[in-house]
């Protein structure tokens, strides 16, 4: 089963390098991982995707609670939240394609930010399978490079990560 980790760390050197050595040395994969600071300068917010049972994903808040860097520990998917990803998708446009894919990333949501004879780089957000839909909505042979973020989820209502 998937679940989005939320954590808090201190934004320090090395803080990083030990979560994800921690989820190394007990063989727990990391789907993705997405970091920034928070509107406190001192520390960070890190949204890790990972799969397992509830008690392997018990056993990873247990160890991740017990790394000094790591402030507070929230698993969202134990409640509701709302989740999110990022893609910038360079896609070859020319001729009769150009506007069958500018009315896709419309349909999509998505917006055109790079324009040039030959492509389109196009940024969409949204769920994972949204994004996906819009891979499989384009054609194959006129994707160029594709970048994504990874989740970034946050609780929803009152539900807060905070100190």
């Amino acid at each position: 089963m998937k679940h989005i980790i939320a954590l808090l760390i201190e934004n320090e050197p090395g803080a990083l390098s030990r979560v994800v050595a921690l989820f190394s040395a007990r063989g727990y994969n990391i789907e993705s991982l997405t970091v920034a600071p928070t509107e406190d300068a001192s520390l960070s917010r890190m949204t890790i995707v990972t799969t397992g049972s509830d008690e392997v994903i018990e056993q990873i808040t247990k160890h991740l609670n017990r790394l000094i860097e790591v402030v507070k520990v929230v698993d969202l998917t134990e409640g509701h939240y709302i989740e999110r990803e990022l893609m910038l998708i360079k896609v070859r446009a020319v001729g009769k394609e150009r506007e069958e894919i500018k009315r896709t990333a419309d349909i999509f949501r998505g917006h055109i930010v790079d324009v040039t004879e030959k492509t389109y780089t196009i940024e969409l957000t949204g769920a994972a399978d949204k994004l996906d839909a819009f891979i499989g909505a384009i054609d194959r042979a006129a994707i160029l490079e594709t970048v994504r973020t990874g989740a970034s989820g946050i609780g929803r209502g009152e539900r807060v990560l905070r100190v």
